[in-house]
């Protein structure tokens, strides 16, 4: 591993002052609470406008730590902005937007928790790699993701110094030797809906049945808004199939434990890699409905390649 070593309290920023992406690695309470203390201390002294999204257990933490210096941070519950973790990037750029005259921005955002369920610890991950895609090449700011190395698995971990250009240890940073920004986050498989499944195929025609039909399914193990919101999102993603995906596509509907799932495959290809995740302009055409499924629903997971887009909605019952 190269290592460039630079004091976590430092304003200087590498990679010719670009965006600074840190992972930072603790084992107990007091490794998080010295980790991001010294981090968010250095900011506020700095005069460096300040966001920390954290679980409410976690926030607390350092806010003992930081005592009345805590009224100059902006404290995010991350089990609400996070819960569908594409909703987290539009977060940390409104924040970015908002202090464009500052000269420096930090922030600490932990997506990643054990209690996660496997869906949602996937799209986690790509969210990670995608703040690369989001802020490489903007004004400079920095960011802090701690991982809880007890509770976290070797992979996860592993994941995270792929995802991460910096590591943070003891005060300092240094380069990830296993950092990797060449991946698609539209790549992999979803695992195939179960046999059973509600199945329909739809175009600019039955659209609307496909709604109607979609809504009284989801009423049997969804509340009526809940069942509405997944009928919605559902309905603007075969939208954007029969308008961007080659005229129409594949419906699937299911439950999966405690969640209700919609699967829409088409013929087309997404290129854009933060689709979804940009609040869409009056003329965004594919943008609109990905983003409305994540504003709606609990999980949106996206794969796209040469063979067509698959895009799978949960919402918990």
């Amino acid at each position: 591993m190269s290592v460039t070593a630079t004091r976590a309290g430092g304003s200087h920023h590498h990679d010719g002052g670009a965006f600074r992406h840190e992972a930072l690695f603790y084992a107990d309470a007091g490794q998080f609470v010295e980790g991001t203390g010294t981090f968010v201390e250095a900011g506020l002294s700095a005069g460096e406008p300040v966001m920390v999204a954290l679980l409410s257990e976690r926030a607390e933490l350092l806010r003992s730590r930081l005592g009345t210096s805590a009224s100059g941070v902006t404290f995010v519950d991350m089990a609400a902005l996070g819960r569908n973790p594409a909703r987290i990037i539009p977060a940390w750029r409104r924040f970015v937007d908002r202090h464009g005259g500052a000269a420096g921005l930090r922030g600490i955002g932990e997506p990643i928790w054990a209690e996660r369920s496997p869906e949602e610890l996937v799209e986690c991950q790509r969210h990670e790699a995608l703040l690369n895609v989001a802020f490489d090449g903007g004004r400079p700011w920095r960011l802090l993701c701690p991982y809880d190395s007890a509770a976290l698995g070797p992979s996860v971990l592993e994941e995270a110094r792929r995802s991460h250009r910096y590591l943070a240890a003891k005060g300092g940073s240094s380069r990830s030797g296993s950092y990797d920004g060449s991946r698609s986050p539209f790549d992999g498989e979803l695992p195939e809906p179960p046999p059973d499944a509600y199945w329909a195929r739809f175009d600019a025609g039955t659209l609307a049945a496909l709604r109607a039909g979609l809504l009284q399914r989801a009423l049997c193990v969804l509340s009526d808004s809940r069942a509405a919101e997944l009928a919605l999102a559902a309905h603007e993603l075969a939208a954007n199939s029969v308008h961007h995906g080659g005229g129409g596509g594949e419906l699937r509907f299911w439950r999966d434990g405690d969640a209700a799932v919609v699967e829409v495959r088409d013929g087309g290809r997404l290129e854009d890699p933060l689709v979804g995740r940009r609040v869409p302009s009056s003329e965004a055409g594919r943008g609109r409905g990905l983003w409305l499924a994540n504003q709606l629903c609990d999980l949106l997971q996206v794969r796209s390649s040469a063979q067509g887009t698959v895009a799978r909605i949960r919402i918990s019952c």
